[in-house]
């Protein structure tokens, strides 16, 4: 395959990291999008480089790339989904994000990672536009430094109602950070077929140059709905072919984090979807 599949934890929730990867390897991907979460190599529990290690020997062993995805709902606060984000009112609750993301950025380049993937977050009620974009400016400076330092992308991703909600925003996002070569793109293609306004396949030629992670999966236009492969609307041979096109060499990671109940199956079906693809192309 050209296209080097790999499928997230984040949708694998129900197993054990080590039974998870071991998973992945035995179906015949490439690689996983490892979401650091309280249950899968938790960023904020003692002892992370050790535990780091130990990932990265298992992933050698297993022949398994990794992207780093900081998606993780309530690592940082137990009552806020994704809180406190970069754009959080409060300087403390921006300064933990920052922290986290920092510390995502060292564990990947433990882990040997091709990127870490990060979100804004959604502009707080009462904050106004110009506001928003300050804080998040301001918060992604340590974060760009740390990955510069670490000589790993980031990849920030359009996150539907998010500041940085589609590609606009993040050709805004770059503008005002100076076009940092650090900062990349993880293009979900479930989102463009949601709310972008060129097909799915567009985008992948329009973001090319920024692409450093991609997510894939089923969507249907407006509703942001990850989906199995088949159950939304995308035509996914033109999508292939424009990735294949941009000579992207990183993971193209299934994403379907609500889906862990099924997860062992929907990651068979998922690549065997991507490979039928691909052997009739």
């Amino acid at each position: 395959m050209s296209l080097r599949p790999g499928y997230g934890t984040n949708g694998l929730t129900d197993l054990r990291l080590d039974d998870a990867l071991a998973l992945l390897a035995d179906l015949g991907y490439d690689g996983v999008g490892l979401t650091l979460d309280h249950m899968h190599l938790d960023p904020m529990a003692p002892e992370l480089a050790a535990r780091t290690r130990r990932v990265a020997g298992r992933l050698a062993e297993l022949g398994l790339d990794v992207t780093v995805e900081t998606g993780a709902r309530y690592i940082l606060d137990p009552r806020r989904k994704h809180g406190p984000t970069l754009l959080d009112p409060d300087p403390e609750g921006r300064a933990a994000r920052t922290g986290l993301l920092v510390t995502a950025v060292r564990v990947a380049a433990d882990l040997g990672a091709h990127a870490v993937h990060c979100f804004s977050g959604v502009t707080p009620d009462g904050t106004d536009p110009d506001t928003a974009w300050k804080r998040l400016e301001e918060a992604m400076g340590p974060v760009l430094d740390a990955a510069e330092a670490a000589d790993i992308p980031l990849a920030i991703e359009p996150e539907p109602g998010h500041l940085v909600g589609d590609l606009a925003g993040f050709h805004e996002l770059r503008r005002r950070l100076g076009d940092p070569e650090q900062l990349g793109l993880t293009l979900d293609i479930g989102h463009c077929q949601c709310l972008e306004p060129a097909s799915p396949a567009d985008c992948v030629r329009d973001a090319a140059p920024w692409l450093r992670h991609v997510q894939i999966e089923d969507m249907r236009r407006g509703v942001h709905e990850h989906l199995p492969f088949g159950d939304g609307e995308i035509d996914f041979p033109p999508v292939l072919d424009a990735l294949a096109a941009t000579g992207y060499q990183g993971l193209t990671v299934v994403e379907l984090p609500r889906h862990s109940h099924a997860g062992p199956e929907l990651a068979r079906t998922s690549i065997e979807f991507l490979r039928a693809l691909e052997g009739g192309a």
